[in-house]
């Protein structure tokens, strides 16, 4: 079995795999250093989900276009693809930078309960480690196989006792079933976690984050086809779609 099916396997049974090496050291440096200047002008600073805190910076597309390498790379997104289908869109590609004493993330699904599916996903996440993962940094954790339960979390007074937190070097990047129940780890080291949070939906869903919204018209013809069908904006930057986060 080769390094794609094996990373197929692995999402079908745990719903999860971790990919390393996928960017060199210069490209996640790169990546970090551009992710810290942008959180310094547009990081918010008080963001709490789900139990836990961190630094939020949305929608990295309409920031810098260094992060638009990841929207599709070329040892990532044949992985997505395979299992969401080439129509897949990219949701959102944001960062949740968790610094020295956030705490835990509630483990919970990133899928709402009625669109719940064990056979055919609706989404996937990808994790873009930019520093080296482990659990004292607050590395993300996950819970093996969780993406069948039908679930989308723990239900009440559950004890959870299978969670996984790789442990990976920077450039390394976690793809998961957004069903899968997961959360943040706790940062008790003495340096913060820098990461990117690509997410991916299948076509008919709306954005997470559209990433018109701000999209640079000099960065346009930059873009690659393929990044193009990704944010939809094969008509240009002003075409703009409805988001999550536009509907009240």
């Amino acid at each position: 079995m080769d390094a794609f099916d094996q990373a197929l396997a692995e999402i079908e049974t745990f719903g999860f795999t971790l990919l390393t090496d996928v960017l060199t050291a210069n490209q996640a440096g790169a990546l970090r250093e551009a992710l810290i200047r942008v959180a310094e002008e547009r990081g918010e600073a008080g963001y709490e989900n789900r139990g836990g805190t961190s630094l939020l910076v949305r929608n990295l597309p309409t920031l810098d276009p260094v992060f638009l390498q990841i929207v599709d790379h070329p040892v990532v997104l044949p992985i997505l693809e395979r299992v969401l289908d080439k129509s897949l869109v990219l949701g959102s590609l944001s960062s949740r930078i968790v610094r020295p004493g956030d705490g835990y993330q509630d483990l919970h699904s990133d899928i709402p309960r009625h669109m719940l599916n064990p056979v055919s996903p609706v989404m996937l996440n990808t994790v873009w480690m930019l520093d080296d993962f482990n659990a004292e940094i607050g590395g993300t954790r996950i819970v093996p196989g969780s993406h069948k339960s039908g679930w989308a979390g723990p239900p009440e007074g559950m004890v959870v006792p299978h969670v996984y937190q790789p442990e990976a070097p920077a450039g390394s990047v976690l793809i998961f079933n957004g069903q899968c129940w997961h959360g943040g780890g706790a940062n008790t080291s003495d340096r913060s976690r820098h990461a990117l949070f690509g997410h991916y939906r299948k076509s008919m869903l709306l954005f997470q984050l559209d990433p018109h919204d701000g999209f640079r018209d000099q960065w346009f013809e930059g873009l690659s086809s393929r990044q193009k069908q990704l944010m939809r904006m094969q008509k240009g930057v002003g075409a703009r779609h409805a988001a999550d986060d536009h509907l009240l």
